[in-house]
This record gives C-alpha cells, structure tokens and sequence, in this order.
C-alpha cells in the first residue's frame, strides 16, 4: 500500500507544477499526514507491543544476569579470600619448616663438630701417652746404654770388671741426679 500512495504523491506533485523546495503543496500535505496516522495506527497496534514486550523481556534478563553475576563475584571474592588464607599458610608452614631443617641442620653440625672434637682430642690424648710411654721407654734405653757405658768406661779406667748391683745402683742415682739439675 505504501508504495502506490508514494507514487500517487509524487503524481500529484508533477501535476500541480510546483516542485521547488520551498513550495506548499497541500495535498501533498494531507496524503502525508493521513499516512503518517494510518502508520502510526497500525505500529501502535501490531508493532509497539512486541517491541515492549521484547524490551521487557531483555531488561528482566539483564537484571537475572546482573543478579547471578553479582553472587558469583561474590562467591570469586570469598574464594579468593580462601586461596590467600591458604597461601598464607602455606607460605608461614614452609618458613616453620625451613627454619626447623636449618634449626635440625645447625644440631647435627654442632653435633658431628662435638664428636669430631671429642675423637680428636681422644686421639691426642692416646698420641700424648704413646709418645710418653715411647719417651720413658727411650730414656730407660738411653739409661741402660749409658749405665753400660759408664760401666764399661770405669771397668776399662779401673780395670777390673763392674757388674754388681751396688755399682749399677750408683751409675744409676748419679744418671737420676744429672736429669733433675737440667
């Protein structure tokens, strides 16, 4: 229907002989009017109802959205909360478990440190004794040596042999006698 009425318009306009901008054609006034109202008529009707009623219907689904993405940031806010608690924990039992290894770590080095120190000093003290016994041991040789050479030396000067016990006992306070003046 709307394209006959245009056609018919524009015949009008043709026949009347006015076609400057500016010119009023009253008919085409009128025909313009009367489709404009009969339009608007049947918009108003048929049209602007589903139009409503779709403009409705999206607004209420745009607030459900709304609505559901409102709690489902609140449950990401709570369970974002949860994750740092847990972090935080986390972080606090690693420290607690780092410092209780260094803590264990620094034990079982002062203790290897104790032990070591202790078969070490053992181990002097065993040195000390061997080398003690080794030295008594020596200067009981060198006394015998010298006790024979001492003996041997005044049998040669005197003559005669020496073996008595006396004359050993003699050689032997004199020896004594020489290492305590040193």
């Amino acid at each position: 229907m709307t394209p006959m009425l245009l056609a018919v318009l524009q015949e009008a306009a043709h026949e009347s002989g006015n076609a400057g901008p500016f010119s009023v054609n009253f008919g085409l006034i009128f025909w313009t009017w009367l489709v404009f109202i009969a339009l608007l008529v049947v918009l108003s009707k048929f049209a602007w109802p589903a139009i409503l009623k779709a403009t409705e219907e999206r607004e209420a689904k745009i607030r459900r959205q709304l609505g559901e993405a409102e709690t489902m940031h609140g449950q990401a806010k709570t369970l974002l909360e949860e994750q740092r608690k847990l972090l935080a924990e986390a972080k606090s039992s690693a420290q607690s478990m780092l410092a209780e290894a260094k803590a264990a770590a620094e034990k079982e080095r002062s203790h290897a440190i104790e032990k070591v120190k202790a078969e070490q000093d053992a181990l002097m003290e065993r040195a000390r004794r061997d080398i003690a016994g080794e030295r008594d041991r020596a200067i009981a040789e060198l006394r015998r040596e010298a006790v024979d050479l001492a003996l041997g030396a005044a049998s040669k000067v005197i003559g005669q042999r020496l073996d008595g016990a006396a004359d050993r006992q003699i050689v032997l306070d004199y020896v004594a006698g020489v290492e305590r003046s040193r």
